[in-house]
């Protein structure tokens, strides 16, 4: 192994963070609070917005690979050495020998307890999605790896939330690994299947993930046969000879509609007397919308009625809901039954999907809310900001979810951990950031949840490392229990995140009590 694959191995390691972590553990090792007990709170403050539509939920993907590499990792004498070499301006080493010692004893998350709202479940704007507590020293080293873990999954998953929704009972396949971002495409790839996706194109994800992966073929294997004098049509048959059962044609190379879907249906028909049962072809270019039918409509002439109809080329959840709304308009006008076409559609969502087109990134945030004092109880903690929208709720917390007489979900509640609102017949409930608030009739309500559950404890997970189609069925449970308005594609209604009487009272205390000590 050379000296760069060496250090490469070392990128997925606990170096793997932003500087000023390893600086703030050293100060707080240096002023013996390294191992006071810390409160961090994981949210995030807005949900993405793509330019032309927006999202009214997020759902939380990433956990469950953070949860694993937080039981692998700890500072290894090779770590140690490296941070041992640094030195500040002056050459002097800017890592003590006696901090680098307190690593090799106490570098690890075995101290770290974390509660979650679970992997695959839908999460809200301003509420804990997940807390944090431990030692200080190690809780603060967490959070660039907490942050990097949790944002971008928790982006995809709702990116693919929003296509699975708009294909409405159609099959979505993720294929975005040549545009994603080097291996954290592997990390988009999952929670795209948390968020909905049926498959992935990702041969390595699949196998991690027990997936069989799904792919058709590229415009280069038919561009090779016409180079070589043989046509389209002979590519497609070598294609079918090698895979009569998975037999999928790209049919966009040179004409769909004069040339692709014919050449298809001459293929399909001899596989059909060889036995077997072609599986659909692709569009990947053009009308997409008015494409389908016509394709449809030459296939179900030819009696390939169930042919599935892949679609892809840039798509989104918008451009999927544009599509699905012109079939349902144009089909009929063709002879078509719309529902059934739209039943039989594929869709394969790359680009736009992985980067999370049109907002890259998610504003998850990891915030000091409670450190210990020397008799170590929890003392709460509050940044305070010229921007409200970045005050967060101090202290020790519980969240709750709770649903109205419909049975969806009518808001998030933080609450302060001693609490229990839902005991009273009413309860008042506070705007996060502005001073606003409403009175919520508890006998109005139909169900109140506990969001938080233990995650991460002793230096194991606590989770069960549930398989994708468990966390799956936590997004579909979630969003058939979210108001439609919240889902919608374009302009969502507001869910409500509040916070308690006393958890308010405590945060403009604090805000107070800070902006008269500064």
């Amino acid at each position: 192994m050379t000296a760069m694959s060496a250090r490469q191995e070392g990128l997925g390691g606990i170096l793997a963070t932003d500087q000023y972590q390893l600086t703030m553990a050293q100060l707080y090792w240096r002023e013996a609070l390294a191992e006071r007990t810390a409160q961090f709170d994981y949210f995030f403050r807005s949900y993405p917005d793509y330019g032309t539509h927006q999202a009214g939920y997020c759902v939380a993907a990433g956990l469950g690979w953070l949860l694993q590499w937080m039981e692998e990792t700890r500072f290894e004498d090779t770590d140690l050495a490296t941070l041992g070499e640094q030195t500040d301006g002056h050459g002097k080493q800017r890592f003590d020998d006696g901090f680098l010692a307190w690593l090799s004893g106490h570098g690890d998350f075995s101290s770290v307890e974390i509660d979650a709202i679970p992997e695959g479940r839908v999460v809200h704007a301003n509420a804990p999605v997940a807390v944090i507590r431990g030692p200080l020293a190690m809780t603060q080293i967490l959070e660039t790896a907490f942050l990097n873990h949790l944002n971008y999954p928790t982006l995809i998953a709702t990116k693919a939330s929003r296509v699975k929704e708009a294909a409405r009972s159609g099959l979505v396949l993720e294929f975005g690994m040549r545009r994603g971002p080097g291996s954290g495409a592997h990390a988009g790839g999952r929670a795209a299947l948390i968020g909905g996706c049926d498959f992935t194109s990702n041969v390595a994800l699949s196998d991690v993930v027990g997936f069989d992966p799904k792919g058709t073929h590229a415009h280069s294997m038919v561009q090779v046969f016409m180079a070589l004098g043989e046509g389209e049509l002979e590519a497609f048959r070598k294609f079918a000879r090698s895979y009569p059962d998975e037999c999928v044609l790209l049919v966009d190379t040179i004409d769909v509609l004069e040339s692709g879907v014919p050449n298809a249906i001459i293929v399909f028909s001899e596989l059909e007397a060889r036995g077997h049962r072609p599986v659909g072809i692709r569009l990947d270019s053009g009308d997409l919308a008015y494409l389908a039918i016509q394709s449809a409509k030459l296939l179900d002439q030819a009696g390939f009625e169930d042919v599935s109809i892949v679609l892809s080329s840039d798509l989104d959840e918008l451009a999927i809901w544009q599509i699905l709304s012109q079939i349902d308009a144009e089909a009929p006008r063709y002879g078509l039954d719309a529902e059934r076409l739209v039943g039989r559609l594929t869709f394969g969502v790359g680009t736009r999907l992985i980067t999370s087109h049109g907002d890259s990134a998610l504003g998850g945030v990891y915030k000091l809310v409670a450190v210990s004092d020397e008799t170590g109880e929890p003392v709460p903690a509050i940044k305070v900001s010229e921007e409200v929208t970045k005050i967060p709720a101090p202290g020790e917390k519980r969240v709750f979810r709770v649903y109205d007489q419909r049975g969806l979900a009518t808001a998030d509640v933080v609450a302060l951990a001693d609490e229990k609102p839902f005991d009273s017949d009413r309860v008042e409930l506070f705007h996060h950031h502005q001073n606003v608030h409403r009175t919520l009739m508890t006998a109005e309500l139909s169900g109140v949840e506990e969001l938080l559950e233990p995650a991460f404890s002793g230096g194991h997970r606590q989770d069960g490392d549930p398989a994708i189609e468990v966390l799956r069925g936590r997004r579909a449970t979630d969003l058939e229990r979210l108001d439609p308005g919240v889902r919608r594609l374009v302009n969502p209604h507001v869910y409500h995140v509040s916070l308690t009487g006393r958890m308010k009272r405590l945060q403009r205390q604090m805000v107070e009590s800070a902006m008269g000590r500064g």
